[in-house]
């Protein structure tokens, strides 16, 4: 028999009087106490190959309030990407704790099948939270992902237009199922050849790269433009919609130049189409001053909008929102098992709660202000390996490359690997994309305070001295 002997463990950075057969003595339940070494062994045993991590060595995160994570062995870091864009207010934040513990004693699934106090609720709360027409009068409809909101979204336009295709964007990402892989353009995220048909991509606005040479001085929204003989060559001529996000996420942080959806829209309209905005990454006051990314666009209103992601906090829940003539034209019958999830639902409209109560667009636009002067510094600074800093808001992005001042934009994902250890081990977690693994992707949760943004230039600063020339 094991003796039982007490020994402190240590578990992300608490001590809890434990015996060696790990049952805490004060509640008697058996408690395995965890290393990281462990946990990485484990997720190389009992997971797909195929899901990826960050770092050499990846990182097992414990705990977190607020922008601070710590991993397992006790190590802390400021977190600059909320695990992809969806950690809106930090972690563990009051209110939404609030609302999750007073939801999950109450009541914690029942379905689409019956209505709940918290489903319309919410509906109503992102109704009139959202723009145009659908803010005017709009219905939603929820699932648990955004890749199930852009499947709702692709067959609402389909069945209100009575057409199949769809015009989607190169280095645009749209999720994981056979029709999000479809609609996805990185080679990277198709895991077999066979796609869906109908879905044809335009242009990316992808102005430090744009595939006619043009700058943003000289641009002339060619690429929109296109959208107008890529309907007439490669459809039918008569489409049932576009699907595009104000700002491309995994894409790299692609910012599209004013007046692109103005024109590409018109395009689409006129070919019969349906605007579909996929706010996944862009909603929720992201992008600064406004709720949605496509409010930053004069003259457009979506059709159809759907969002995920920062919609509650880390919680599993995604809607699709739609004009009522538009979302009446589902007349076959339609649920969804987790979908508007009662304690999904209470995280949500509590999250949405802070960011409106607190103004926290207007925080995402002065520190967000604030995160790009920085980077802009730093850009002054490491010129040779920095082509690009773009983004709005807290969604900001900085892609690098072999050697810009001698503009060859050859996309450096080594040096992304390189400055994500740099950055890993001065505490900082950021987030990566582009087609070639060469954009690191910054997004502070929304409450970011300027303390937190100078600490975390600091800290890009030091690890990009650690490899990088300064142009100096």
């Amino acid at each position: 028999m094991l003796q039982k002997e007490k020994a402190a463990v240590v578990r992300g950075g608490r001590q809890s009087e434990m015996s060696e057969s790990g049952a805490n003595e004060k509640t008697g339940k058996s408690h395995k106490t965890w290393t990281s070494a462990e946990v990485r062994a484990k997720h190389k045993q009992y997971l797909f190959p195929s899901v990826g991590t960050f770092y050499e060595e990846p990182l097992c995160l414990d705990s977190g309030k607020g922008a601070r994570l710590k991993d397992l062995d006790g190590r802390e870091y400021l977190d600059f990407f909320g695990g992809i864009l969806t950690v809106s207010l930090g972690q563990a934040h009051p209110k939404v704790n609030a609302a999750l513990h007073a939801q999950i004693d109450r009541l914690g699934h029942v379905s689409t099948l019956y209505p709940t106090v918290g489903i319309v609720e919410l509906a109503e709360k992102l109704i009139k939270l959202a723009p145009g027409k659908i803010g005017q009068s709009g219905k939603a409809f929820f699932t648990a992902s955004g890749t199930e909101a852009d499947e709702t979204a692709v067959t609402l336009a389909q069945l209100a237009t009575g057409r199949q295709e769809i015009i989607a964007l190169r280095h645009g990402y749209h999720g994981r199922s056979m029709l999000g892989q479809t609609l996805t353009a990185h080679a990277k995220y198709r895991a077999v050849p066979t796609q869906i048909a109908a879905i044809k991509h335009a242009h990316a606005p992808y102005c430090y790269r744009c595939p006619y040479g043009a700058t943003i001085e000289h641009c002339g929204i060619r690429c929109a433009q296109d959208i107008e003989e890529l309907i007439q060559t490669t459809t039918t001529g008569q489409i049932a919609g576009f699907l595009a996000e104000p700002i491309q996420g995994v894409g790299g942080f692609i910012v599209a130049p004013d007046g692109y959806f103005k024109t590409a829209v018109d395009i689409v309209k006129k070919y019969g189409g349906l605007f579909i905005c996929d706010e996944v990454q862009t909603g929720f006051g992201r992008t600064g001053d406004k709720m949605w990314g496509i409010e930053h666009h004069e003259g457009v209103e979506p059709d159809i909008m759907t969002m995920a992601k920062g919609i509650a906090n880390g919680m599993p829940i995604a809607a699709c929102l739609a004009t009522v003539a538009v979302a009446d034209s589902w007349r076959g019958g339609n649920i969804s098992t987790f979908g508007g999830n009662p304690i999904t639902t209470a995280a949500a409209s509590a999250t949405l709660d802070v960011i409106v109560d607190e103004r926290l667009a207007d925080n995402a636009t002065h520190m967000g202000k604030l995160l790009r002067d920085g980077l802009t510094s730093l850009k002054a600074k490491y010129g040779k390996v920095i082509g690009d800093v773009r983004g709005k808001g807290l969604m900001q992005a900085i892609e690098l490359v072999k050697d810009e001042a001698a503009k060859d934009r050859t996309p450096d994902a080594s040096a992304t690997s390189r400055l994500f250890e740099e950055t890993k081990k001065h505490g900082l977690l950021i987030g990566r994309g582009g087609l070639w693994g060469n954009v690191v992707r910054i997004a502070p949760p929304l409450n970011v305070t300027r303390s937190e943004i100078e600490e975390g230039v600091r800290a890009l600063d030091a690890s990009f001295a650690a490899f990088a020339e300064t142009t100096s």
